[in-house]
């Protein structure tokens, strides 16, 4: 039988029972991908994250899968194994490279922040399709385009009250994902700039606060508000908060993370532990 450490953190998080959560598996060596889209199914979380020692170096490769696919770039996920590689090793240097489907990322620790080195994806235009707006429930100012369809709206509160159609979003033909943003602004007149994140094609019906999408928000309000480093609220249910930077071709994000809970997973023919007494 074969044991699996899971570790569940809440990530662009200072606080538990907030931010995004994210399961991280710290394995040896890796498990079939079809076990390991098992165990994120199992997780329900947004992402759990698999990562693994390279050879010959202080490295790791590292996976995401949601409860439905593999994806190719997950910043809270990222976050959050940084979070436990720094908590399992004494003495874990201060900044980690992970090997991805999106090339090397680095993390960097100073003291409880933790930001992110990953890659900039500014939007381009797009268009505005009536089955867009049908599936929002309220017409973007513009549609602009990255890996996600961008929803730009001009008031905080526009995003704050959209209750999207989520059935119809997920039958958006070619849509990865949606994210709807507006410049900061009552309720949010502290931040640069909010959004939300909805992936239901992903199995992520409203991702709670999402790393990825700041590679295209970042760049696209740092344009727009003459900025290098911004504030960004996620204004989901849950909630987070994080700190962007522009970097030339790179997205630096900062935020935190605490440990919720951790457990294993037992793999095999056999039940799992022979006592479960309490």
């Amino acid at each position: 039988m074969t044991e699996i450490a899971c570790f569940h953190v809440d990530a662009f998080t200072d606080r538990r029972f907030a931010g995004n959560p994210a399961a991280v598996c710290p394995l040896r060596a890796w498990l079939p991908d079809a076990t390991m889209q098992q165990i994120a199914a199992e997780n329900a979380l947004p992402e759990t994250a698999f990562y693994v020692p390279r050879p010959g170096t202080d490295d790791f490769d590292l996976r995401w899968f949601t409860p439905e696919v593999e994806v190719d770039l997950c910043g809270h996920a990222t976050l959050a194994a940084a979070f436990v590689h720094s908590r399992l090793r004494a003495g874990a240097p201060s900044r980690l490279r992970f090997w991805t489907l999106s090339g090397p990322l680095e993390v960097a620790r100073e003291g409880d922040d933790f930001t992110l080195d990953l890659p900039s994806r500014p939007p381009v235009p797009g268009d505005m399709s009536e089955a867009l707006v049908a599936a929002l429930g309220r017409r973007p100012a513009e549609v602009l385009v990255a890996r996600d369809l961008v929803a730009v709206f001009h008031q905080a509160a526009e995003v704050r009250a959209l209750q999207p159609d989520l059935t119809a979003l997920s039958r958006l033909p070619g849509v990865f994902a949606v994210s709807a943003t507006a410049p900061g602004g009552e309720p949010d007149a502290d931040v640069d700039f909010v959004s939300r994140f909805f992936a239901p094609a992903q199995g992520i019906p409203e991702d709670p606060v999402t790393g990825s999408a700041h590679c295209t928000l970042a760049p696209l309000w740092g344009a727009r508000l003459g900025k290098s480093t911004l504030r960004a609220r996620q204004v989901s249910r849950r909630g987070g908060e994080l700190r962007c930077e522009l970097a030339g071709e790179r997205v630096l994000l900062t935020g935190r993370a605490v440990l919720v809970k951790s457990g294993t997973f037992y793999l095999g023919d056999d039940a799992g532990p022979k006592d479960l007494s309490v």
